[in-house]
């Protein structure tokens, strides 16, 4: 599948360099920062793309952020495939990597495979996402060997909402901590290109991106990882909840839509909307003959 494919008509021929696994490792290893955000549509990772966002991912959070569930669990593979879709069209920079949402990769290694392959085929992904420590192992292998670059992702892993209890930082306790090491390990040696770690220590996540020599993007894991990623919407307040400890908003679309439909409601009630010049006209010969009264009595 051609990335020209993915191309709008109004799009100069001239293209940027496009961001490769590569040059996200050569980031790490001379100390560059990586930046990351999610992205669901074409009009939001068309805006991150020209930003210079290094890595877009189309997130499960879209279950919670587009679609208003309480959390990442109801999303479908056709729903997530849908949005990794829109968001390719968008994209001419950045990696665009996909979640595989709960229970894509949960029943079988030959499913999950098969499942991957068609974010890969159907959707234009360059990577997946899944979430779990040293008992995707195996699976990271599997998708490696099908040429298909994997990010782990440990911590606190959404999808093990109901296992966890709520959404809780964790590695907290010494053990906690050496199973987290043990499972970065274990997934960089199955072939992992790069690690989400999420709601854990700041000293926790700085051991892990010292100790693998792949890069680690962090939230709500402290400064010290190769990158950072947070979710679009906590980024310009349209999450309508009380953002988390580690969000930094920097910008409010939510009372700038707001204002913006606001407005439109009272010029329209008040009849200012759409104004003359607003609106198509008749050339002046038809307009003229329109009011003559033969046309008038035909009407």
């Amino acid at each position: 599948m051609s990335i020209s494919q993915f191309r709008t008509s109004d799009e100069p021929a001239s293209a940027p360099v496009p961001v490769t696994f590569q040059t996200i490792q050569e980031k790490k290893q001379t100390g560059r920062p990586i930046t990351a955000l999610t992205a669901y549509d074409y009009a939001t990772a068309r805006l991150v793309d020209e930003a210079g966002i290094d890595l877009i991912l189309v997130g499960d959070s879209l279950a919670m952020v587009v679609m208003g569930y309480d959390n990442t669990l109801p999303v479908t593979v056709d729903e997530m495939l849908h949005h990794t879709r829109a968001v390719r069209r968008a994209v001419r920079r950045a990696i665009v990597a996909a979640d595989m949402p709960w229970g894509s990769y949960h029943l079988s290694l030959d499913n999950a495979v098969a499942n991957a392959v068609r974010f890969v085929k159907e959707a234009g992904a360059q990577a997946v996402k899944i979430e779990g420590g040293a008992s995707r192992a195996e699976l990271v292998e599997r998708l490696t060997s099908a040429e298909i670059p994997v990010i782990g992702h440990l911590g606190l892993t959404p999808q093990s909402v109901h296992r966890m209890g709520g959404y809780k930082v964790q590695g907290k306790s010494a053990a906690a901590i050496n199973e987290l090491l043990h499972d970065a390990h274990a997934l960089e040696s199955a072939g992992a290109v790069m690690l989400v770690l999420e709601g854990m220590p700041r000293e926790v996540a700085a051991r892990i991106t010292a100790e693998v020599g792949i890069p680690t993007i962090g939230i709500g894991a402290g400064p010290d990882c190769d990158g950072q990623i947070l979710v679009f919407h906590d980024l310009v307040n349209l999450t309508f909840s009380q953002p988390a400890k580690f969000v930094r908003q920097y910008g409010d679309a939510a009372a700038l839509f707001r204002n913006a439909v606001e407005g439109y409601r009272r010029d329209v009630e008040e009849r200012a909307f759409p104004a003359d010049s607003e609106s198509y006209h008749l050339p002046k010969d038809v307009a003229a003959a329109l009011e003559t009264p033969v046309l008038r009595q035909k009407a």
